[in-house]
């Protein structure tokens, strides 16, 4: 599944980022391939916040639709 299609509270683990230039920003980020996040909220056709650690991040609906996760536990 990708990360637009998460619910607020799942834990997801990051499998792979299709973009080039969305993998290195993950990556700068603490996020790349391998992090483990949670999903705080979701907005339909918006940004999806996550919780990795103690940051908090908004990522954008085009950019979420690039980020391959797996669900580790339901909300």
């Amino acid at each position: 599944m990708t990360l637009d299609q998460c619910r607020p509270g799942e834990r997801l683990l990051i499998r792979t980022i299709r973009d080039l230039q969305v993998r290195a920003m993950a990556i700068r980020l603490g996020m790349g391939a391998g992090a483990e996040v949670r999903c705080q909220f979701r907005l339909p056709r918006g940004p999806v916040v996550l919780s990795c650690g103690n940051q908090e991040i908004a990522i954008g609906h085009g950019i979420a639709r690039q980020v391959i996760v797996q669900l580790l536990t339901a909300g």
